[in-house]
């Protein structure tokens, strides 16, 4: 996971990505589908931006992430909701929520189609009725070009991060490499990481979605240029 990498997260991801732009659209489907929601549980929160402006919408958000970094980043943020360390393949929480999401293709973390299944079976126990389930796919094998590489950086507070990215892949599973300079007023350190995902195919996730009971939609878009599924409870 981010781990370290996790106090930086926010400075470099706010280089590039829209949490505004996508809690919006996010607030848009959800408001579509189901015009009374207002709770929401953010599976794998990451440091709880979404959470945040999705509060700006009206809902109420609880997350859970299994990085214990994350969830205390998040919590900070949303004194508000409710934020835990928990295993998106195997939590159980007291209560329903009118939608789940999982966003920024943290699904891909479990890198086997049968523990998305199995995550997805637990999302919908986590449904009220007439509830929404929203997850942000990771990208397919032929989607992804090994040779690139991607370098983002951002500076705040004295602070300043760059990442040098790339990407290999093996079989059904692809591995991030991340690679940072992080400058402050202490010096110059270097770290690294390796993220594994899994590489799901659309028939793939469609099955999953299937082995949970669940109607589904996919919005070849997204909010991100990787796809979005949408699903209810099937009748």
């Amino acid at each position: 996971m981010f781990t370290a990498s996790a106090e930086f997260y926010d400075l470099i991801y706010s280089t590039f990505k829209d949490y505004g732009a996508e809690a919006a659209q996010l607030a848009d489907i959800l408001h579509r589908l189901n015009p009374q929601c207002r709770t929401i549980l953010d599976v794998a929160c990451g440091t709880g931006e979404h959470a945040r402006l999705l509060a700006t919408h009206d809902f109420a958000v609880d997350g859970l992430d299994l990085d214990p970094a994350f969830v205390r980043i998040a919590q900070h943020k949303n004194p508000e909701g409710r934020f835990l360390e928990a295993d998106m393949s195997d939590f159980h929480l007291p209560r329903r929520y009118d939608a789940v999401l999982c966003l920024f293709s943290s699904i891909g973390y479990l890198q086997t189609i049968d523990r998305v299944a199995r995550a997805l079976i637990g999302f919908r126990e986590h449904l009220a009725p007439g509830g929404v389930m929203v997850v942000e796919p990771w990208l397919p094998r032929g989607a992804i070009d090994p040779t690139r590489v991607f370098r983002h950086a951002g500076e705040a507070n004295g602070v300043r991060v760059s990442r040098v990215s790339r990407i290999e892949i093996e079989g059904t599973l692809s591995h991030l490499h991340f690679d940072y300079e992080i400058a402050d007023a202490t010096g110059v350190r270097y770290a690294s990481e390796v993220h594994t995902l899994g590489l799901f195919e659309r028939a793939d996730m469609q099955w999953a979605f299937e082995q949970a009971r669940l109607d589904v939609d996919h919005d070849v878009k997204g909010l991100s240029d990787r796809g979005l599924y949408v699903a209810t409870v099937a009748a």
